[in-house]
């Protein structure tokens, strides 16, 4: 199969996704695949601008540790692509002169595995900012220079989000590898060791579940009561919040429908939940996404589509706020994963 990894931008236009199905995996794409746009217009909501940009979201790196089979960014051991310290000194500017960017997510690969990693967490913190890691959990015991990790997140009060697709051995490992169950369980027990997801304490835990097959996740809230029940009764692990994120058809998990033959089901069954409320609030509209080389995009889907923002600014180093708050955002067909049902987001459902 020819690999679509370098590929991803065919998503901007239906016609390629039924050629792709046609031609690459010899099925019939016979279905009709209604233009993302055509649903904003509906909605009176396209052109899509932003509202309050408040997040700021930079991708450092995608070296990753692990090699997930839903990762839309592609991340694992051999990603050379890693931010500079020179990029790093540039994102600070632009949180310095903007102040209007209170949130500052990191996201990798595994952010920690750039070796910037902690002096920008403690600039960052030093202007005042709330940061948030996308931490995979199972770094922190993949080697002893990232043991402490725990405590560092704690003197740094920085919150901490981690992917366990379930609550349940098997599910999760087929999702993300063998053993990593068990090891992000011992990673949530060190993180609950030092007050991570505990009542009163500020340092806040938040897990993330994505569906194993080709089907939207199940309500958010429902699920986040199973999830606690379970891991208390079974582990002792306490946690703040759970977040839904629907799978986007884009990468490795693109792969997976079309090898799967579940390519049109799935974005059938995108379409047919398409939630006009949901996409009024998609996160794309108050949130700069920043590649690992310091190009702008409007959410870190697009940034792994190569959809760089419609604007003057398409890099931090000529970053102009006034700019980018005028935009029109880049949709395309892989949108319809945000605005399917309650929604979804970095953050969890939207609805």
């Amino acid at each position: 199969m020819k690999s679509l990894k370098a590929d991803n931008n065919i998503l901007a236009d239906p016609h390629q996704q039924i050629e792709v199905l046609e031609h690459e995996h010899g099925q019939k794409g016979n279905f009709n695949l209604i233009p993302f746009h055509e649903k904003l217009k509906e909605s009176n909501l396209f052109p899509l601008k932003p509202l309050q940009i408040e997040n700021f979201q930079v991708n450092i790196g995608k070296m990753c540790n692990q090699t997930c089979r839903h990762c839309h960014v592609d991340a694992g051991p051999d990603r050379k692509e890693i931010m500079t310290k020179e990029t790093m000194q540039q994102c600070l500017e632009v949180l310095k002169n903007n102040p209007q960017l209170k949130t500052v997510d990191l996201t990798g690969g595994a952010p920690e595995m750039n070796p910037e990693f902690r002096w920008f967490v403690e600039e960052i913190k030093n202007l005042n900012r709330h940061v948030i890691v996308r931490c995979n959990l199972t770094i922190i015991l993949a080697n002893k220079k990232y043991f402490d990790l725990p405590d560092f997140y704690k003197l740094h009060q920085v919150e901490v989000v981690s992917s366990l697709p379930f609550y349940r051995k098997d599910r999760t490992d087929s999702q993300r590898g063998n053993g990593v169950f068990e090891s992000s369980i011992k990673a949530l027990k060190l993180l609950n060791e030092v007050g991570y997801g505990e009542d009163g304490t500020g340092l806040i835990l938040n897990l993330v579940y994505n569906a194993a097959g080709a089907f939207l996740p199940p309500p958010q809230t429902a699920l986040e009561k199973e999830y606690k029940q379970e891991l208390k009764q079974k582990f002792d692990i306490e946690f703040n919040n759970l977040f839904t994120i629907t799978n986007m058809p884009i990468s490795r998990y693109l792969d997976y429908l079309l090898v799967s033959g579940n390519y049109e089901k799935y974005m059938e069954k995108l379409v047919d939940s398409y939630n006009p409320v949901a996409a009024a609030k998609v996160m794309c509209r108050n949130t700069i996404s920043v590649g690992w080389d310091g190009f702008l995009y409007d959410c870190d889907f697009n940034q792994m589509l190569e959809l760089k923002v419609n604007s003057k600014t398409i890099n931090i180093s000529d970053f102009n706020f006034d700019d980018l708050k005028c935009r029109n955002i880049i949709t395309g067909q892989h949108c319809y994963g945000c605005t399917a049902g309650a929604g979804s987001g970095c953050g969890g459902s939207i609805t």
